[in-house]
């Protein structure tokens, strides 16, 4: 058995249980169990694999046929130029949420000096990333799962920038009224009766904690709204991610809690995603 044999095997097997992603899936796979690069794996087809790594691949790919989500399998997921390590704790990120990065690095510069607060961190991917690009940032994140926080400690860490961000297993009730210049968030924005209409991939796999925002989608956005009056410093900004439908009635309760929306930023299907709010009371 040499690496294009399995390759081969696992392209049919993914193949036929219809996930798209089959040949790609197949390299990411077999780099993870023989610690290459696929660039590595491409150039030497021949090589040959042990019995033991073998029987590992067709493990991974017998997960893969049942749709769970190949950043799972990995215990990765790149998001902003960097890696960050995600389990079924933790939501996938996605490339719609880099929108939120993008965002804030265009309103500050290389040597500002912000106090910033991420609601529901889970990876932590956001801040992190943000942290990473503006080195005078610091703050807290906030998640109400526990296992999440772990999880977005461990990426801190990786990306040695412990020291810069408190993790903090906290409910936003609960958060003392510090006053920030940034609060970032994507918040759970699925409807409670919408979740079993989910794709397979994310209904059966990905944590309900960070999807579930009740019956009208909008019970976390909501909270964050109305807690963000209390943390903001004045002229602070609160930038965050909204689902599909949602702007009208996020743009009302934004209005009622006397934040100006300076901008509506539009994914790549061209969807209303991500907004950016200035409290302006």
């Amino acid at each position: 058995m040499n690496n294009l044999d399995a390759l081969n095997y696992a392209n049919k097997v993914l193949k036929l249980n219809n996930i798209e992603s089959y040949k790609i899936d197949s390299e990411l796979l077999l780099s993870k169990v023989l610690n290459s690069s696929r660039e590595k794996i491409l150039i030497n087809l021949d090589y040959k694999i042990e019995k033991e790594n073998f029987i590992k691949f067709r493990e991974l790919v017998s997960r893969r046929t049942k749709n769970e989500p190949i950043a799972y399998i990995l215990n990765e997921k790149e998001f902003w130029r960097s890696k960050y390590m995600v389990n079924k704790e933790v939501l996938i990120p996605r490339p719609e949420t880099e929108i939120i990065v993008n965002e804030v690095l265009k309103l500050t510069n290389f040597n500002t000096a912000k106090r910033i607060l991420d609601i529901g961190t889970g990876s932590g991917c956001i801040i992190l990333s943000i942290v990473k690009e503006r080195p005078n940032f610091y703050g807290s994140a906030i998640d109400i799962s526990k296992k999440a926080i772990n999880v977005a400690k461990y990426n801190a860490k990786m990306h040695h920038l412990e020291n810069k961000i408190k993790f903090v297993n906290i409910d936003i009730d609960k958060l003392n009224h510090n006053k920030y210049d940034l609060i970032v968030s994507n918040p759970p924005y699925i409807k409670k009766f919408d979740l079993k209409k989910l794709n397979s991939d994310v209904r059966l796999y990905e944590p309900f904690l960070a999807l579930d925002a009740g019956i009208n989608g909008l019970s976390a956005i909501e909270k964050i709204i109305i807690k963000s009056k209390l943390l903001l410093k004045r002229n602070g900004k609160l930038i965050f991610e909204i689902g599909e439908n949602q702007l009208t009635p996020v743009t009302v309760l934004l209005k009622a809690n006397k934040f100006y929306i300076n901008e509506v930023c539009k994914d790549f299907q061209s969807h209303p995603r991500v907004i950016i709010s200035t409290r302006i009371f």
